[in-house]
């Protein structure tokens, strides 16, 4: 098979457990990149976070961001997709603010917070980015005004709470919102039908590239839809188990350069 466009989740994935990119793996990448294959990232990190790593990677690649959202070629955004101003509200007043949690908001290259806690901090740290406070209601209020909404909505919170806030809004139910995890400790909520399968075939159409033509890694329940699109799927050796039993093969993980073992069995780098 000839590959002309690899796709990269990042966290779990590309960055081992210290958020950096194994050198194996960058080699690796860098190899193909001279090759003429495009490197996308395919990622729940807002631009700012996933430039960091392009930086480190010391090669352009294609950005999928805000959960594959909100796409950047170059400095071009080739794709954006938003929920609307009453599925925000909803969740934040009905989910976030009677379990006193900040939810998280991302539009664009913004990062926006209804509060400041651990995770808000940890994250910070961990992207080098401090995000914007702001007031729910007046954000709502704005996008009604210019006919527009966020790109994503983010509960971060320890395991449990997680799950339990996302139990309840599956029972629940929001209209044209689909939600998936990208962490134990991250949910992510965007628009119906908007996923990181849906950030590779628009990625395809752009740079005429057949899916078969593709190959997409990833570890988490966010990644699924990414490599049901591929054209070879590739799941993590820490990869949750329904990643890895669709897989067309499981590497090895991403504290032991999962990516570059793979590349090297298909591509001989």
């Amino acid at each position: 098979m000839s590959y002309k466009l690899i796709c990269l989740d990042v966290d779990g994935t590309l960055l081992n457990r210290e958020k950096r990119v194994p050198e194996p793996v960058r080699d690796s990448l860098k190899k193909i990149h001279d090759r003429g294959i495009q490197i996308a990232l395919v990622t729940g990190r807002m631009p700012a976070a996933a430039e960091l790593v392009e930086k480190e990677l010391s090669i352009p690649c294609i950005k999928a961001c805000n959960a594959g959202t909100y796409i950047l070629l170059g400095e071009e955004c080739i794709h954006s997709r938003c929920l609307s101003p009453e599925a925000a509200w909803r969740i934040y007043e009905d989910f976030m603010a009677r379990s006193h949690l900040p939810l998280w908001i991302f539009k664009g290259r913004k990062w926006y917070v209804t509060g400041v806690d651990y995770y808000v901090e940890r994250e910070s740290r961990i992207i080098n980015h401090k995000p914007e406070l702001v007031d729910m209601s007046e954000l709502i209020r704005l996008w009604k005004e210019e006919g527009t909404g966020p790109n994503k909505l983010l509960v971060g919170a320890g395991p449990e709470t997680v799950s339990q806030i996302q139990a309840r809004m599956k029972v629940e139910g929001l209209s044209g919102v689909d939600m998936a995890r990208s962490s134990e400790i991250y949910l992510e909520i965007f628009p119906e039908g908007a996923n990181k399968g849906e950030a590779l075939e628009v990625i395809c159409r752009k740079l005429d590239i057949r899916r078969e033509e593709t190959m997409a890694f990833g570890d988490q329940e966010l990644d699924i839809p990414m490599l049901q699109k591929a054209g070879t799927a590739i799941a993590m050796g820490n990869a949750i188990e329904e990643l890895k039993q669709m897989a067309d093969f499981v590497t090895r993980s991403n504290d032991d350069a999962g990516i570059a073992f793979a590349l090297d069995r298909y591509l001989d780098v």
